[in-house]
């Protein structure tokens, strides 16, 4: 028997949003504001405006036209309006009948629409209503809407937050000597300015530029950096093992190739330095695409093993894992060191094999995908966790691999090292993840050939494919990448029908190449290939037996040809900025003028239009990176579920950049000068409420 689902209560409604103690009502502020402080006349209302009418009920029909609505006219005098609800309950329809019967008068506002037809007169749909005395007074200040869950109505958050603000003292936590506090409104006016504003300052608290907003994101930034600095110094609490450099690291450096860049040497340096410390060390190691960021890895691992510990890279694709793997066995596996590769799609025997061997801590290294931190694998000694693209892991994800550790190791935990090609804007940084410790790989190494980008209607296709011919024609190789579908609401990659649809339109391409350029070798990769045809594929490619590599987004990192100068990513305006900047990075990789072709379908949105440009314009990733943060904010860069952070309710990182700063500075000068003042604030704003900042 299928069991009923308990309906929540109101206070467990409340909890739900965050809403307990009275000073979380007191802090939980207007989403925005409605100007319910004027009436417009009805002849006066222009479709588009959202206003507010008041006029006496003059019918009220039930209409079955496409569907059944509630069609309610009201008039003023000054002309005739309808209000429209399409979902509606009978008791509506008592009440308006009610007032058309006792000559009652509706005040509604809403967005005013064209009517239909050639005689309609102007309408609103799903207006807010109310049945008023005539003479009722209009309010005197803007009315607050506040966030709101599901059974939880503007009237009753209005009551509650009232009723917090006439018995919490909001008294200053906050010494009057920290420095920004003079140039900000008192806390206490600051709120009440902000639940029951006057009128005059519409603009400013709309926009969020009112003196009240910017105490209220100051508070909020500021508790932020604390509640960071605080989880710092939890982490600088816990034991790590002291790991010091000994004969691998310096065999691995003699034996590498080429020679390190500055840039390189330096981030090393300082992963190197943190490894010796006896606290975790918590490390983002950030690099654009193709700075490098494998062997600055490799450098880490073997520091860990000249140590006696193991090192685990756990990368979120197999194809990237696998570029990891090979790059860095050839560099250790020659110099003594057993690396395991261990994902989801190895056979039965070899996995065992692999989990075998980084049980008995047989192999000092363990390369793979999510399965290295699933139930059945078990490390030895690990001492460092090394993640790539870890913005596409779960917070739960990232401390299940720092927990894989047996219990005869004590109570030490892994360093962890966290690598981006997805650069993190300064503002973002400072914000999100200050807690970390950041290391940039600033420049490209040498040899390395700017990108072209091109920008290319699709009804020139024919073109693009002549171009691909001459490029390979003249010794060189391309890649074409498949369109991206569509993204899953969680935004980490398409859902299981785009997959189908996207392996389709890969096919589909690879089938056309191969007719149109029938002299030539055209490959396909795609992510349901079993891991040793792609392997295959992708090993001809590398070798130039294969000229042409059509594939989906699986390229997206880690591939590395540097005889493949052409790059063209087909209907380019369905994917995201960072994307586009990983595609364009595959290429330019050797001494060979390359060349990113971005082809587009039409009509294209404002947004689209924004991201093609920025691609056109730059190939700097941090700028590309800042771009993108305006375009789609903290939220959607980081992902609230990757973060592991709660996203800033009223501060803007591009607009209070600023104020970021005055609240780090700030954040220093309470933790040494004035501990007492930072826990309240930090109580005072979050409650205790820190587990995020775990991971």
């Amino acid at each position: 028997m299928k069991q009923q689902r308990v309906p929540l209560k109101l206070d467990e409604k409340l909890a739900r949003l965050g809403l307990a103690r009275p000073i979380d009502f007191v802090l939980h502020l207007p989403l925005r504001y409605e100007d319910e402080t004027r009436l417009e006349r009805i002849a006066d209302c222009a479709p588009g405006d959202t206003t507010q009418v008041q006029g006496r009920v003059v019918a009220v029909d039930v209409q079955y036209r496409p569907r059944r609505q509630l069609v309610v006219r009201i008039d003023d005098d000054s002309g005739e309006l309808l209000l429209r609800f399409l979902n509606f309950y009978g008791s509506q329809i008592t009440v308006f009948e009610r007032a058309r019967d006792e000559h009652a008068v509706v005040r509604a506002r809403g967005e005013v629409r064209r009517g239909f037809g050639s005689h309609a007169v102007v309408e609103m749909v799903h207006p807010k209503t109310r049945v008023v005395d005539e003479s009722a007074p209009l309010p005197t200040t803007l009315t607050p809407i506040y966030p709101a869950g599901e059974g939880i109505s503007q009237t009753t958050l209005r009551k509650r937050i009232d009723a917090a603000l006439a018995h919490v003292a909001l008294d200053e936590v906050l010494p009057d000597t920290l420095a920004p506090l003079a140039e900000l409104m008192p806390l206490e006016q600051a709120v009440r300015t902000l639940h029951q504003p006057p009128r005059g300052d519409e603009a400013a608290l709309i926009d969020k530029t009112h003196p009240a907003w910017t105490r209220i994101k100051f508070e909020e930034l500021l508790a932020q950096q604390l509640a960071l600095r605080r989880a710092r110094a939890r982490r600088h609490a816990k034991r790590s093992p002291i790991m010091r450099p000994g004969v691998l690291v310096e065999r691995l450096r003699a034996a590498l190739p080429f020679k390190l860049t500055r840039a390189q040497e330096r981030v090393s340096a300082e992963i190197a330095a943190d490894l010796q410390r006896a606290f975790p060390m918590t490390r983002l190691l950030q690099g654009d695409v193709g700075a490098g960021k494998t062997v600055v890895a490799a450098l880490a691992a073997a520091q860990a093993i000249d140590a006696g510990w193991q090192a685990a890279l756990m990368a979120p694709t197999e194809l990237l894992a696998e570029q990891h793997f090979r790059k860095i066995a050839q560099l250790l596996e020659p110099l003594g060191v057993t690396v395991a590769w261990l994902t989801g799609s190895l056979k039965t025997r070899e996995k065992r094999a692999a989990l075998d061997a980084i049980a008995s801590g047989a192999a000092p290294l363990a390369i793979g995908t999510h399965a290295l931190f699933q139930d059945r694998a078990e490390f030895a000694r690990l001492g460092l966790a090394i993640v790539d693209e870890q913005h596409r892991f779960g917070v739960a994800q990232r401390l299940a691999l720092r927990a894989k550790t047996s219990s005869e190791v004590g109570m030490l935990e892994p360093h962890q090292l966290m690598m981006s090609a997805t650069p993190i804007p300064r503002t973002l940084a400072m914000t999100y993840l200050a807690d970390l410790d950041v290391s940039v790989i600033d420049e490209l190494p040498p040899g390395r050939t700017p990108i072209r980008t091109h920008l290319v209607d699709d009804a020139r296709r024919d073109e693009v494919i002549a171009r691909v011919r001459e490029a390979v024609h003249a010794g060189r190789q391309a890649y074409w990448v498949c369109p991206l579908i569509e993204e899953n609401p969680e935004g980490s990659g398409p859902t299981r029908g785009a997959q189908a649809l996207e392996l389709q339109t890969a096919i589909d391409t690879h089938a056309r190449l191969s007719a149109e350029l029938s002299e030539l070798k055209v490959g396909l990769v795609h992510g349901r290939l079993p891991t040793a045809e792609k392997q295959a594929v992708m090993d001809a490619f590398a070798r130039n037996e294969v000229h042409v590599l059509v594939a989906t987004t699986v390229i997206e990192v880690g591939v590395d040809v540097p005889n493949a100068s052409l790059m063209v990513v087909e209907h380019a305006e369905r994917f995201g900025l960072a994307q586009l900047h990983q595609l364009r990075g595959r290429v330019g990789r050797g001494a060979a003028a390359s060349a990113c072709v971005l082809m587009y379908a039409k009509p294209l949105s404002n947004n689209a239009k924004q991201r093609l440009r920025t691609l056109y314009e730059t190939t700097d990733g941090f700028e590309i990176a800042r771009r993108d943060l305006e375009l789609r904010g903290p939220g959607e860069f980081l992902g609230a579920r990757q973060s592991g952070a709660p996203l800033l309710r009223f501060a803007d990182l591009e607009l209070d950049a600023e104020l970021v700063e005055q609240a780090r500075d700030a954040a220093a000068w309470l933790i040494e000068h004035a501990p007492h003042a930072a826990r309240a604030h930090l109580e005072r704003w979050h409650g205790g409420r820190e587990e995020f900042l775990k991971a």
